[in-house]
């Protein structure tokens, strides 16, 4: 299943996935974008996730499992972090927050692995730092 989208995050154990609730159908998203979707760590710490980029996203009872459609994941940041960044929207303009992030970091002991194309890039396990 990892295989038909372009970057999936497994979010290490134990996580939970939280989403906030829809707006009433019919009305307009008036540019703030949508209900956010954070991951829940057992630490509290909650991280917000790009919401508008997830085609994908599930709790396997023990752990989060997120597919974002218009991310490339670009290896690690100079301090460290996982980054990923936005390449294309998924949605119409007007369905979107003005002050949404174009960048996405994550710690990597947030993270157990990230697939791309099905192909797992991390760990790396002594590979390059960033992918080319």
């Amino acid at each position: 299943m990892t295989g038909q989208f372009p970057v999936v995050v497994e979010f290490v154990a134990p996580t939970t996935l939280q989403r906030e609730p829809d707006l009433a159908p019919g009305l307009p998203v008036l540019r703030n974008g949508h209900p956010g979707t954070f991951v829940h760590f057992a630490s509290g710490l909650r991280v917000s996730l790009p919401t508008d980029q997830i085609v994908f996203a599930e709790s396997t009872g023990s752990a989060v499992r997120v597919g974002f459609g218009g991310m490339r994941f670009d290896g690690r940041h100079d301090d460290g972090r996982l980054v990923f960044h936005r390449v294309r929207e998924l949605l119409p303009e007007d369905q979107l927050s003005p002050a949404r992030s174009h960048t996405m970091l994550l710690e990597p002991a947030w993270v157990a692995a990230v697939m791309v194309g099905g192909k797992r890039v991390f760990p790396d396990h002594g590979g390059p730092s960033r992918l080319e």
